[in-house]
């Protein structure tokens, strides 16, 4: 095993990435939970989130970021 260089991040991608990987991955759980509890209107709303901000994560990567 290697060490990674991680010092070529800056501090807005990082801050970015979190703050994306918190909301997708919050969302989709939070739709788990509400489809094994049947509510199926906001376990869908949930999981349109994730998509939507999982698309609006890559925008913005490709404009600010690449």
């Amino acid at each position: 095993m290697t060490l990674v260089d991680v010092s070529s991040i800056s501090a807005g991608l990082f801050i970015t990435g979190a703050i994306f990987i918190m909301l997708f991955f919050g969302l989709l759980s939070f739709g788990v939970l509400k489809m094994f509890e049947l509510k199926y209107r906001a376990g869908t709303f949930s999981f349109v989130g994730a998509v939507v901000s999982g698309v609006v994560f890559g925008i913005i990567l490709k404009t600010w970021y690449v």
